[in-house]
């Protein structure tokens, strides 16, 4: 009885609102780029794509691993590649963000689970260099040069919390630098802080205010390459200029920072938010925004659009209905005032087992309320998530349309859009969810193709249209379920119609904010219509529409 009294008032809403007729057709600018509504890949460098197999083996990094510990391969070269294909504008991929490409320790850590080798990027060893592995500073520049002339932008990631564990190859840096111990035991702000994230990995001292040196086996190996002295001299201008002591956290952030002044990256995931002083990352996001604009500056035929340079932060398990809170306990942060623009979400992947409804207006009303200038980053995988929401892969369908059709900046991980297995037979813990790339499926599995078919259509939609993730949402009808996003920025208008769970075949929908004669493409299927009567009809194969103004 309470859905049928809810219907009946919905629809007295959608007679209502026939009062108000939109513009049913809207002049568009060319579509702004907007972080808040993007549509961002991730991947690890190494499991996505081969892009020259001569890179495949370094540092004598040769003994045996545990299954899928260590390097396959995968290369800067590899991701530029599939950029050049299409493959990323083909999915709506307007952001690509891939693990550290600097240079790893050169030994093996046994975890537990056998040899492992620092194939995923986050045990640095020198941050000044790439890693062999994944490619030298030339297939860095032409990664970033192909993807903006894609209309692609870059995201790196960056870790200050900690260096590469200790192994014979790779001696531990003096103590002034970092230290080894206490291990963490997240039960406090010091707690999570004044400590080693796990045992054998050594946490830089970025509270510390005593200035320190090179430290010696970085500058013997600098020598040993003959760049030391470039090396100082560019280090000795960057402490002129800031002012800075010589402490460890600012030296990191020089090195991080050239990577934006050479490259033009676009943005940084930074790794391990929470596990350092949030001071620092508010000096990293100032140190940044002054390497953007003098990369701007320097190279104004390269300058994609005024957006600020981007930073994400992942402070583990935070939450979208946290807000600005991160509750450490005895301590409260709140890391957008702090550095950030957006933060990951830990929480979609819990909110997503809701309706579509109830996930999209709470996303709405928060982002479009307190959160107003700020985002957030949602996922449903991860590289370190081991509760993904489909980790049999048994609702790809679903992941895609609740992921992609969500307020907010959609991740897409490294084959959620091809059903990447995310458990493989002899992989223990973490293992399981960084498989190598089935580009195989793909190219062969008409199912995988259908799949991948999905994502694309949604992501497109999404990368074409900023309502999507950046705007505020509607619902106009319970059953069908029917809602619509508006979006404004400047003179750019933006409003799109999606219609969900509907029957195959001949379908009608109202839309009585449109007028009639307005015609509508629907994107999923590339069919159009137009409102008659306040409703549209159309006949499709499939039981989405996604409706844009033409």
């Amino acid at each position: 009885m309470k859905m049928k009294l809810f219907s009946i008032f919905a629809s007295v809403l959608v007679l209502l609102s026939a009062c108000a007729k939109v513009d049913k057709k809207v002049e568009k600018k060319d579509t702004p780029f907007v972080w808040e509504g993007a549509n961002l890949y991730f991947l690890l460098t190494d499991r996505f794509n081969n892009g020259t197999t001569e890179n495949d083996v370094n540092f004598e990094r040769n003994l045996p691993t545990g299954k899928l510990r260590g390097f396959e391969g995968g290369d800067l070269k590899g991701i530029t590649q599939k950029i050049k294909e299409g493959y990323f504008t083909d999915l709506g991929i307007n952001a690509i963000w891939f693990t550290p490409v600097t240079e790893q320790i050169h030994g093996a850590v046994d975890e537990g689970t056998g040899n492992t080798y620092g194939f995923h990027g986050y045990w640095a060893k020198d941050w000044t260099a790439l890693d062999p592995n994944f490619g030298n500073m030339e297939d860095l520049k032409e990664l970033v040069e192909t993807a903006h002339a894609n209309g692609i932008r870059v995201v790196m990631d960056a870790v200050i919390n900690h260096t590469g564990p200790v192994t014979e190859k790779d001696p531990v840096w003096e103590s002034d630098w970092v230290r080894t111990s206490p291990q963490c035991t997240y039960d406090s702000y010091k707690n999570t802080i004044e400590c080693t994230l796990v045992k054998n990995l050594p946490d830089v001292k970025t509270e510390s205010n005593k200035e320190v040196g090179i430290p010696e086996t970085l500058a013997q190996k600098w020598k040993a390459e003959g760049r030391y002295e470039q090396e100082v001299k560019e280090l000795d201008e960057f402490f002129a200029r800031t002012g800075y002591p010589r402490t460890p956290k600012n030296y990191i952030i020089k090195w991080l920072c050239d990577y934006i002044v050479e490259f033009g990256i676009d943005g940084y995931r930074v790794d391990t938010v929470k596990h350092t002083e949030e001071s620092v990352w508010a000096d990293f996001r100032k140190e940044c925004e002054y390497a953007f604009e003098l990369y701007k500056k320097n190279n104004p035929d390269k300058v994609l659009d005024d957006n600020e340079f981007y930073t994400v932060g992942e402070v583990y398990n935070y939450n979208i209905s946290n807000k600005f809170a991160f509750d450490f306990g005895d301590k409260k942060v709140n890391y957008f005032a702090n550095g950030f623009t957006d933060l990951i979400n830990f929480e979609f992947k819990y909110n997503a087992q809701s309706t579509y409804e109830e996930l999209f207006s709470m996303y709405s009303d928060i982002l479009n309320g307190d959160l107003k200038g700020y985002g957030v980053l949602n996922y449903l995988t991860s590289h370190d998530d081991g509760s993904p929401f489909d980790q049999k892969r048994e609702r790809t369908f679903e992941s895609a349309t609740k992921l992609l059709l969500s307020p907010g900046t959609s991740q897409v991980y490294y084959g959620d859009e091809s059903a990447r297995p995310l458990l493989v037979e002899g992989a223990v813990g973490d293992a399981n969810l960084r498989s190598l790339m089935n580009w195989d499926e793909i190219e062969n599995n008409a199912e995988t193709q259908a799949i991948l078919s999905h994502w694309q259509k949604l992501g497109q939609f999404r990368a074409n249209h900023p309502a999507v993730g950046a705007g505020v949402h509607k619902m106009i009808s319970e059953n069908p379920y029917v809602f619509r996003r508006s979006f404004e920025k400047g003179e750019y208008q933006d409003q799109v119609f999606v219609a969900l769970d509907l029957d195959k075949g001949l379908k009608e929908i109202s839309i009585a904010e449109l007028e009639d004669g307005t015609k509508l493409r629907d994107a999923y299927s590339g069919k159009e219509t137009e409102v008659k009567n306040g409703k549209v009809s159309i006949d499709t194969e499939f039981d989405i529409l996604l409706l844009e103004l033409i």
